[in-house]
């Protein structure tokens, strides 16, 4: 699949849903805009409304979001009622690092993406393994012996290999490892649910 800036397999895009699963965040919607994309969300024990914003298209030549863009962000969250904002992007100003600073917004680079425990991980990974399993065999195997996407050592699926490789670099203590398994996880979700 491609991996331009409107991809849904885009590194920043990966990013947000990674963040979306682990925080327990809903979709409530996501809005297209000439800069990127908007993802609305909620967690379900709480009333609390996220804006989750990815810059994708930043409107200078050097690439770097500015104070403009963290300025229209903050009129938005003030407009339509935001509990919180996240604002993600490759690369920002150094004053418009300070303004979502000063304003509550979380940043997120192409460089800096929140710290998880790896346990937290692996465990929103299982969730997503069981359902592609029962998605593509109808059921999700209670032991190892059980799944059928293994043959004489050999993978035969993808979602076992991700599963056992997930598991490896848990035991590891891999998180960069581990986050690149996540993000494999959601393109084929991605993949599987298209």
């Amino acid at each position: 699949m491609p991996q331009g800036k409107g991809s849904p397999n885009h590194p920043l895009r990966l990013k947000v849903e990674m963040i979306m699963a682990i925080r327990d965040y809903e979709n409530e919607a996501i809005r297209s805009n000439k800069e990127g994309i908007d993802f609305v969300a909620s967690q379900a024990e709480s009333d609390d409304k996220v804006l989750l914003r990815v810059v994708t298209n930043p409107r200078g030549r050097s690439g770097t979001v500015g104070v403009d863009v963290v300025n229209e962000m903050v009129d938005t969250i003030r407009q339509e009622n935001y509990d919180r904002g996240i604002l993600i992007s490759e690369r920002f100003s150094t004053a418009a690092k300070d303004v979502m600073r000063r304003e509550g917004i979380q940043i997120i680079s192409e460089n800096f993406t929140p710290r998880y425990e790896p346990i937290e991980l692996y465990s929103k990974m299982r969730e997503y393994i069981d359902s592609l399993c029962k998605a593509k065999c109808g059921s999700s195997p209670k032991k190892k012996s059980e799944c059928k996407g293994i043959s004489d050592g050999n993978y035969t699926c993808k979602i076992r290999l991700l599963s056992d490789n997930a598991s490896f670099h848990l035991k590891r203590g891999w998180v960069n490892l581990l986050k690149q398994d996540f993000k494999q996880l959601i393109s084929l979700r991605d993949q599987t649910v298209d």
